[in-house]
């Protein structure tokens, strides 16, 4: 699924997604971040583990992303919608996940004491919805994942 050309292009073009999470009120929080995938299913943000998003996370993993490009006509409106579950990542996949990372946002070397005051998360996808008003208005394309 994530090998999908369209899903593929998405991902390497929009550099930040929102994150939803639930408050303890069971309120909706949308939080906007930096992310990065090793094209597989995973995408991996870095935040503070102390922050609301971060808090909801750890009484709660289910969360849902969207990723959409800026776009100026809603004829070329298109995006992903995701919802899945997102943790700390931990051990040996850490090191990986981390060098993905780093690999698109080489400036974080420069943002040691923020980085000592984070933590990288995995928000792996159950669910993934494309919507492609190129295609046609309102297309759309989904698939459940493992």
């Amino acid at each position: 699924m994530m090998g999908c050309a369209p899903i593929l292009s998405l991902l390497t073009e929009t550099r930040t997604l929102t994150l939803a999470t639930l408050d303890l009120d069971r309120s909706p929080r949308a939080t906007p971040l930096f992310f990065a995938t090793d094209n597989q299913a995973d995408l991996y943000f870095l935040s503070n583990p102390d922050s609301p998003h971060s808090c909801n996370l750890a009484l709660d993993p289910r969360a849902a992303v969207s990723i959409y490009p800026n776009e100026e006509k809603w004829q070329d409106l298109r995006g992903l919608q995701m919802k899945g579950l997102a943790a700390i990542v931990r051990g040996q996949e850490k090191k990986k996940a981390m060098a993905v990372y780093r690999a698109r946002f080489p400036f974080i070397g420069s943002l040691a004491a923020a980085l000592a005051l984070s933590e990288l998360y995995r928000f792996h996808p159950t669910w993934v919805r494309l919507i492609d008003n190129r295609q046609a208005f309102g297309y759309r394309t989904e698939w459940t994942l493992s």
